[in-house]
């Protein structure tokens, strides 16, 4: 008698909101090629400002790939007021203090705020920092922490 395997993945799609990615670099690229990858739509915009298609909606990501970004503080404070699942911005705690203080003062809840965004992987190199950002992604959007498996 053959027994069904079980197997570890599914094969029905699951629906979950895009990936926004705001400017161009090579993190953002890897953000896109590795979140298309595991299914994820990815919508890349390269102007600093957000561009037109930023509008996030109920389960989408936001993630600002460049800190210095002009428009930095209005991207992430429309992210951040959107009902976007997920807001993070690519900067070290250093680099981020003074814009992260600068929303506080406004008034804007930013405790929600991904900074520095990602898993801490200990990668360097764009697609290994891209990895750990969409496997934060990936595990908010299934409430997990993104922990070991091993028990």
């Amino acid at each position: 008698m053959s027994e069904r395997r079980e197997q570890p993945w599914r094969d029905e799609p699951v629906q979950r909101g895009r990936i926004l990615v705001l400017t161009d670099n090579p993190i953002a690229r890897s953000i896109a090629v590795i979140a298309s990858t595991v299914g994820r739509t990815v919508l890349l915009e390269s102007a600093d400002d957000g561009g037109p298609g930023l509008d996030a909606r109920a389960g989408d990501a936001v993630v600002l790939c460049d800190h210095d970004a002009p428009d930095a503080p209005a991207v992430l404070r429309a992210a951040l007021a959107s009902e976007a699942s997920y807001v993070a911005m690519m900067a070290s705690r250093r680099r981020a203090a003074g814009l992260v203080e600068e929303l506080e003062a406004e008034g804007v809840d930013v405790s929600t705020l991904h900074v520095p965004a990602g898993h801490d992987l200990g990668g360097k190199a764009p697609g290994e920092i891209a990895l750990s950002v969409v496997a934060e992604i990936v595990a908010e959007s299934y409430g997990r922490s993104g922990g070991a498996m091993r028990g």
